[in-house]
Protein backbone atom coordinates (compact mmCIF):
# COMPACT_ATOMS: atom_id res chain seq x y z
CA UNK A 1 0.00 0.00 0.00
CA UNK A 2 1.36 3.18 -1.16
CA UNK A 3 1.17 6.50 1.37
CA UNK A 4 0.95 10.10 -0.10
CA UNK A 5 1.63 11.27 3.48
CA UNK A 6 2.87 9.68 6.61
CA UNK A 7 1.10 8.62 9.28
CA UNK A 8 1.79 10.92 12.28
CA UNK A 9 1.06 9.40 15.97
CA UNK A 10 0.68 11.73 18.69
CA UNK A 11 2.68 10.98 21.78
CA UNK A 12 2.09 12.00 25.65
CA UNK A 13 5.10 10.73 27.52
CA UNK A 14 4.73 9.76 31.19
CA UNK A 15 7.53 10.08 33.15
CA UNK A 16 10.60 12.22 33.01
CA UNK A 17 13.43 9.89 33.54
CA UNK A 18 16.40 8.74 31.67
CA UNK A 19 14.48 6.22 29.24
CA UNK A 20 11.76 8.95 28.37
CA UNK A 21 14.38 11.04 27.62
CA UNK A 22 15.82 9.05 25.28
CA UNK A 23 12.55 7.99 23.93
CA UNK A 24 11.97 11.42 23.52
CA UNK A 25 15.12 12.46 21.30
CA UNK A 26 14.37 9.85 19.41
CA UNK A 27 11.27 10.65 17.84
CA UNK A 28 12.10 13.76 17.10
CA UNK A 29 14.57 13.01 14.69
CA UNK A 30 13.54 13.15 11.12
CA UNK A 31 12.19 9.59 9.96
CA UNK A 32 13.87 10.22 6.52
CA UNK A 33 17.21 9.46 9.00
CA UNK A 34 16.38 5.77 8.46
CA UNK A 35 14.49 5.73 5.58
CA UNK A 36 11.22 5.89 6.93
CA UNK A 37 8.33 7.87 4.85
CA UNK A 38 4.94 6.21 5.82
CA UNK A 39 4.80 7.36 9.41
CA UNK A 40 6.03 10.10 11.41
CA UNK A 41 5.74 11.19 15.60
CA UNK A 42 5.06 14.07 17.36
CA UNK A 43 5.06 14.73 21.09
CA UNK A 44 2.66 16.40 22.49
CA UNK A 45 2.79 16.09 25.92
CA UNK A 46 5.30 15.35 28.88
CA UNK A 47 3.85 14.64 32.44
CA UNK A 48 5.12 14.70 35.81
CA UNK A 49 4.14 13.81 39.47
CA UNK A 50 2.82 15.73 42.37
CA UNK A 51 1.80 18.95 40.24
CA UNK A 52 5.88 19.24 39.49
CA UNK A 53 5.26 21.31 36.46
CA UNK A 54 8.30 22.73 36.23
CA UNK A 55 10.24 19.58 36.42
CA UNK A 56 8.10 18.52 33.11
CA UNK A 57 9.13 21.64 31.72
CA UNK A 58 12.83 21.44 32.19
CA UNK A 59 12.72 18.18 30.16
CA UNK A 60 11.16 19.74 27.69
CA UNK A 61 13.70 22.30 27.51
CA UNK A 62 16.60 20.10 27.70
CA UNK A 63 15.17 17.37 24.87
CA UNK A 64 12.73 18.49 23.17
CA UNK A 65 14.54 19.91 20.47
CA UNK A 66 12.48 23.62 20.14
CA UNK A 67 9.03 21.54 19.83
CA UNK A 68 6.36 22.69 21.09
CA UNK A 69 5.12 20.28 23.89
CA UNK A 70 2.95 20.93 26.56
CA UNK A 71 4.24 20.30 30.40
CA UNK A 72 1.78 19.19 32.93
CA UNK A 73 2.30 18.40 36.20
CA UNK A 74 0.37 15.42 36.66
CA UNK A 75 0.12 12.10 34.44
CA UNK A 76 -3.70 12.39 34.31
CA UNK A 77 -3.44 15.80 32.22
CA UNK A 78 -1.68 13.51 29.70
CA UNK A 79 -4.16 10.98 29.80
CA UNK A 80 -6.60 13.67 29.20
CA UNK A 81 -5.45 15.70 26.73
CA UNK A 82 -7.74 15.10 23.38
CA UNK A 83 -4.86 15.66 20.86
CA UNK A 84 -2.76 12.83 22.45
CA UNK A 85 -3.34 8.96 20.65
CA UNK A 86 -0.70 7.21 22.35
CA UNK A 87 0.63 7.04 25.63
CA UNK A 88 4.36 6.38 26.12
CA UNK A 89 5.23 4.99 29.87
CA UNK A 90 8.76 5.06 31.30
CA UNK A 91 8.34 5.15 35.28
CA UNK A 92 9.54 2.58 37.56
CA UNK A 93 8.39 -0.97 37.05
CA UNK A 94 5.96 -1.31 40.05
CA UNK A 95 4.04 1.51 38.74
CA UNK A 96 3.41 0.83 35.48
CA UNK A 97 0.58 -1.18 35.91
CA UNK A 98 -1.42 2.15 37.74
CA UNK A 99 -0.17 3.84 34.80
CA UNK A 100 -1.06 1.86 31.78
CA UNK A 101 -4.53 1.17 33.14
CA UNK A 102 -5.21 4.80 33.68
CA UNK A 103 -4.15 5.58 29.88
CA UNK A 104 -6.32 2.76 28.69
CA UNK A 105 -9.22 3.79 30.96
CA UNK A 106 -8.68 6.99 28.86
CA UNK A 107 -9.22 5.77 25.81
CA UNK A 108 -5.50 6.20 24.73
CA UNK A 109 -2.98 3.37 23.17
CA UNK A 110 -0.25 2.43 25.27
CA UNK A 111 3.35 1.61 24.70
CA UNK A 112 4.97 0.81 28.06
CA UNK A 113 8.53 -0.14 29.29
CA UNK A 114 9.85 -3.67 30.26
CA UNK A 115 9.10 -4.89 32.39
CA UNK A 116 5.28 -4.48 31.51
CA UNK A 117 4.11 -5.20 34.82
CA UNK A 118 5.30 -6.36 38.35
CA UNK A 119 4.02 -9.84 37.70
CA UNK A 120 1.89 -11.21 35.05
CA UNK A 121 -1.42 -11.01 36.51
CA UNK A 122 -0.98 -7.40 36.25
CA UNK A 123 -0.22 -7.54 32.29
CA UNK A 124 -3.18 -9.87 31.73
CA UNK A 125 -5.35 -7.41 33.27
CA UNK A 126 -4.12 -4.75 31.08
CA UNK A 127 -4.04 -7.22 28.18
CA UNK A 128 -7.77 -7.90 29.02
CA UNK A 129 -8.46 -3.92 29.11
CA UNK A 130 -7.18 -3.46 25.89
CA UNK A 131 -8.87 -5.49 24.19
CA UNK A 132 -12.29 -4.70 25.71
CA UNK A 133 -11.52 -1.14 24.79
CA UNK A 134 -9.92 -1.95 21.23
CA UNK A 135 -7.06 -0.21 22.28
CA UNK A 136 -3.08 -0.80 20.80
CA UNK A 137 -1.11 -2.48 23.79
CA UNK A 138 2.88 -3.02 23.20
CA UNK A 139 5.62 -3.52 25.63
CA UNK A 140 8.74 -1.03 24.61
CA UNK A 141 11.18 -3.82 24.03
CA UNK A 142 13.06 -1.93 21.54
CA UNK A 143 15.93 -4.04 20.85
CA UNK A 144 13.28 -6.71 19.02
CA UNK A 145 12.66 -3.43 16.06
CA UNK A 146 16.58 -2.42 15.58
CA UNK A 147 17.63 -3.89 12.11
CA UNK A 148 20.45 -5.91 13.37
CA UNK A 149 18.06 -8.12 15.38
CA UNK A 150 15.42 -8.28 12.22
CA UNK A 151 18.89 -9.44 10.38
CA UNK A 152 19.48 -12.39 13.37
CA UNK A 153 16.12 -13.57 12.85
CA UNK A 154 16.84 -14.11 9.45
CA UNK A 155 19.92 -15.63 9.87
CA UNK A 156 18.36 -18.14 12.18
CA UNK A 157 15.41 -18.92 9.90
CA UNK A 158 17.25 -19.94 6.61
CA UNK A 159 18.05 -23.64 7.61
CA UNK A 160 22.06 -22.99 7.10
CA UNK A 161 22.78 -22.86 10.57
CA UNK A 162 19.96 -25.78 11.64
CA UNK A 163 18.27 -25.64 14.72
CA UNK A 164 19.51 -23.71 17.74
CA UNK A 165 20.70 -25.73 20.60
CA UNK A 166 21.77 -23.32 23.12
CA UNK A 167 21.64 -20.16 23.93
CA UNK A 168 23.47 -17.98 26.52
CA UNK A 169 22.98 -14.59 27.10
CA UNK A 170 24.03 -12.11 29.72
CA UNK A 171 23.22 -8.39 30.91
CA UNK A 172 24.96 -6.76 33.78
CA UNK A 173 26.29 -3.56 34.99
CA UNK A 174 28.01 -2.77 38.30
CA UNK A 175 25.71 0.16 40.06
CA UNK A 176 28.16 0.03 43.05
CA UNK A 177 24.64 -0.44 44.86
CA UNK A 178 26.89 0.36 48.59
CA UNK A 179 27.14 4.14 47.21
CA UNK A 180 23.00 4.33 46.16
CA UNK A 181 20.22 5.65 48.31
CA UNK A 182 17.80 2.90 49.59
CA UNK A 183 15.13 4.87 47.47
CA UNK A 184 17.38 4.17 44.32
CA UNK A 185 14.95 2.33 41.64
CA UNK A 186 17.34 -0.42 41.38
CA UNK A 187 17.30 -1.32 45.32
CA UNK A 188 14.32 0.23 46.25
CA UNK A 189 11.63 -3.28 46.68
CA UNK A 190 8.16 -1.09 46.36
CA UNK A 191 9.81 0.07 43.08
CA UNK A 192 10.59 -3.56 41.75
CA UNK A 193 14.12 -3.01 42.63
CA UNK A 194 17.05 -5.86 41.97
CA UNK A 195 18.64 -7.39 38.28
CA UNK A 196 15.92 -9.32 37.38
CA UNK A 197 13.01 -6.82 36.52
CA UNK A 198 15.53 -4.35 35.03
CA UNK A 199 18.52 -6.12 33.18
CA UNK A 200 16.44 -9.63 33.01
CA UNK A 201 14.39 -8.32 29.85
CA UNK A 202 17.07 -8.27 27.55
CA UNK A 203 18.65 -11.88 28.22
CA UNK A 204 15.17 -13.05 27.49
CA UNK A 205 14.47 -10.96 23.92
CA UNK A 206 17.13 -13.53 22.69
CA UNK A 207 15.56 -15.97 24.17
CA UNK A 208 12.25 -15.87 22.77
CA UNK A 209 13.80 -14.42 19.26
CA UNK A 210 15.96 -17.55 18.64
CA UNK A 211 13.78 -20.14 20.43
CA UNK A 212 10.31 -19.57 21.32
CA UNK A 213 10.23 -17.75 17.16
CA UNK A 214 11.93 -19.98 15.58
CA UNK A 215 9.98 -21.90 13.34
CA UNK A 216 11.43 -25.52 14.62
CA UNK A 217 9.47 -24.34 18.26
CA UNK A 218 6.11 -24.34 16.44
CA UNK A 219 5.36 -21.68 19.38
CA UNK A 220 5.62 -23.73 21.82
CA UNK A 221 6.27 -22.45 25.54
CA UNK A 222 8.86 -23.05 27.80
CA UNK A 223 9.14 -26.63 29.70
CA UNK A 224 10.89 -25.89 32.67
CA UNK A 225 12.52 -23.04 34.45
CA UNK A 226 15.31 -23.43 37.13
CA UNK A 227 16.78 -20.21 38.83
CA UNK A 228 19.03 -19.40 41.40
CA UNK A 229 19.57 -15.22 43.18
CA UNK A 230 21.96 -13.58 44.96
CA UNK A 231 19.95 -10.69 47.07
CA UNK A 232 21.56 -7.55 47.89
CA UNK A 233 22.84 -7.63 51.73
CA UNK A 234 21.10 -3.25 51.46
CA UNK A 235 17.33 -4.10 50.87
CA UNK A 236 17.18 -7.87 49.79
CA UNK A 237 16.64 -7.73 46.29
CA UNK A 238 17.93 -9.64 44.02
CA UNK A 239 21.48 -8.50 42.89
CA UNK A 240 22.68 -11.55 40.65
CA UNK A 241 20.34 -13.68 39.00
CA UNK A 242 20.84 -16.80 36.86
CA UNK A 243 17.86 -19.37 35.35
CA UNK A 244 17.72 -21.36 32.24
CA UNK A 245 14.72 -21.84 30.45
CA UNK A 246 14.39 -25.37 28.45
CA UNK A 247 12.41 -26.07 25.55
CA UNK A 248 11.49 -29.62 24.83
CA UNK A 249 7.98 -30.15 23.08
CA UNK A 250 8.71 -29.36 19.53
CA UNK A 251 12.38 -27.48 19.37
CA UNK A 252 15.28 -29.09 21.43
CA UNK A 253 17.13 -26.31 23.25
CA UNK A 254 18.41 -24.45 26.18
CA UNK A 255 18.57 -21.12 27.23
CA UNK A 256 21.08 -20.08 29.91
CA UNK A 257 20.91 -16.41 30.87
CA UNK A 258 22.23 -14.43 33.63
CA UNK A 259 22.24 -10.55 34.64
CA UNK A 260 23.85 -8.46 37.83
CA UNK A 261 24.18 -5.25 39.21
CA UNK A 262 27.60 -5.39 40.53
CA UNK A 263 29.60 -6.30 38.04
CA UNK A 264 30.14 -5.44 34.57
CA UNK A 265 28.13 -7.19 31.40
CA UNK A 266 29.67 -10.34 30.14
CA UNK A 267 31.62 -10.21 27.01
CA UNK A 268 30.24 -12.76 25.40
CA UNK A 269 26.52 -10.87 24.77
CA UNK A 270 24.54 -13.26 23.06
CA UNK A 271 25.82 -16.52 21.79
CA UNK A 272 22.86 -18.85 20.04
CA UNK A 273 24.37 -22.09 19.34
CA UNK A 274 23.27 -24.43 16.22
CA UNK A 275 24.25 -27.73 15.06
CA UNK A 276 25.86 -25.97 11.90
CA UNK A 277 27.30 -23.06 13.49
CA UNK A 278 27.22 -19.75 15.62
CA UNK A 279 25.66 -16.56 15.99
CA UNK A 280 27.53 -14.32 18.55
CA UNK A 281 25.79 -10.78 18.96
CA UNK A 282 28.41 -8.20 20.48
CA UNK A 283 27.68 -6.38 23.59
CA UNK A 284 25.49 -4.51 25.04
CA UNK A 285 22.77 -6.94 23.97
CA UNK A 286 19.94 -3.96 24.61
CA UNK A 287 21.92 -2.19 21.20
CA UNK A 288 24.67 -4.17 19.39
CA UNK A 289 26.28 -2.99 16.83
CA UNK A 290 27.62 -5.96 15.73
CA UNK A 291 26.92 -9.28 14.56
CA UNK A 292 29.39 -12.58 13.73
CA UNK A 293 28.20 -15.52 12.12
CA UNK A 294 30.47 -18.90 12.42
CA UNK A 295 29.29 -22.06 9.87
CA UNK A 296 30.40 -25.48 10.72
CA UNK A 297 32.37 -27.41 8.10
CA UNK A 298 30.14 -29.73 9.04
CA UNK A 299 27.42 -30.40 11.52
CA UNK A 300 28.46 -31.01 15.12
CA UNK A 301 32.26 -30.70 14.36
CA UNK A 302 33.30 -27.05 15.70
CA UNK A 303 35.50 -26.18 13.23
CA UNK A 304 34.71 -23.11 11.69
CA UNK A 305 35.27 -22.87 7.59
CA UNK A 306 33.42 -19.52 7.31
CA UNK A 307 33.17 -16.58 9.47
CA UNK A 308 30.96 -13.29 8.47
CA UNK A 309 30.97 -10.24 10.71
CA UNK A 310 28.46 -7.05 10.20
CA UNK A 311 28.25 -3.79 11.69
CA UNK A 312 25.43 -2.04 12.74
CA UNK A 313 24.84 1.97 12.25
CA UNK A 314 22.23 4.26 12.96
CA UNK A 315 21.67 7.94 13.30
CA UNK A 316 20.41 8.62 17.13
CA UNK A 317 19.90 5.67 19.89
CA UNK A 318 17.46 3.65 18.17
CA UNK A 319 14.15 3.55 20.13
CA UNK A 320 12.27 5.06 17.12
CA UNK A 321 12.20 1.62 15.82
CA UNK A 322 9.97 0.20 18.24
CA UNK A 323 7.61 3.95 17.97
CA UNK A 324 7.61 3.25 14.09
CA UNK A 325 5.92 -0.13 14.49
CA UNK A 326 3.37 1.37 17.09
CA UNK A 327 2.63 4.29 14.75
CA UNK A 328 2.05 1.53 12.08
CA UNK A 329 -0.29 -0.93 14.23
CA UNK A 330 -2.28 2.13 15.50
CA UNK A 331 -2.49 3.05 11.37
CA UNK A 332 -3.21 -0.27 10.46
CA UNK A 333 -5.98 -1.03 13.38
CA UNK A 334 -3.86 -3.55 14.97
CA UNK A 335 -4.34 -3.96 18.80
CA UNK A 336 -0.39 -6.24 19.12
CA UNK A 337 2.49 -5.96 17.11
CA UNK A 338 3.39 -9.09 15.03
CA UNK A 339 6.91 -8.64 16.05
CA UNK A 340 6.30 -8.24 19.68
CA UNK A 341 3.20 -9.58 20.43
CA UNK A 342 1.47 -10.20 23.68
CA UNK A 343 2.07 -13.81 23.70
CA UNK A 344 5.78 -12.34 24.32
CA UNK A 345 5.57 -10.01 26.93
CA UNK A 346 3.24 -12.72 28.73
CA UNK A 347 6.11 -15.16 28.08
CA UNK A 348 8.48 -12.86 30.40
CA UNK A 349 6.46 -12.15 32.56
CA UNK A 350 5.41 -15.58 33.44
CA UNK A 351 9.19 -16.37 33.58
CA UNK A 352 9.90 -13.81 35.77
CA UNK A 353 7.12 -14.78 38.32
CA UNK A 354 8.74 -18.02 38.00
CA UNK A 355 11.71 -16.86 38.74
CA UNK A 356 10.98 -14.16 42.12
CA UNK A 357 9.29 -17.83 43.31
CA UNK A 358 12.19 -20.00 43.00
CA UNK A 359 14.11 -17.00 44.22
CA UNK A 360 12.21 -15.88 47.46
CA UNK A 361 12.08 -12.53 46.28
CA UNK A 362 8.40 -11.48 46.70
CA UNK A 363 7.67 -7.42 46.51
CA UNK A 364 6.51 -5.86 49.43
CA UNK A 365 2.50 -6.30 50.47
CA UNK A 366 0.32 -3.98 48.32
CA UNK A 367 2.64 -3.62 45.64
CA UNK A 368 1.48 -6.31 43.41
CA UNK A 369 -2.16 -4.75 42.32
CA UNK A 370 -2.93 -7.91 40.99
CA UNK A 371 -1.97 -11.34 41.97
Amino acid sequence: MAFTQPFVLRWGVVSTGRIAMEFVKDCLINPATRDTTDVAHKVIAVGSRNGNVQRAQDFITAYGSGAAIKAYGTYEEVYADNEVDAIYIGSPHTQHYDNALAALLAGKHVLCEKATTSNAAELRHLLSVAKEKKLFFMEAMWTRFQPLTKEVKRLAEEGALGDPVVLHADLSHDFQPETLPQTHRMLDPYLGGGALLDLGPYPMIWTVLALYEHPSNKKALPTSISASMVKSPITGVDSSTSWTVNFTSALRAQAILSCSMTIPTAQFGATIRYQNGNIIIGTPIFKPSTLTVQYFDKPGSGNVVREEKRVFEYVGGGWYYEADEVAKCVRDGKLESDLWGHDKSLLLMDTFDEVRRQGGYQLPAGVEKVV
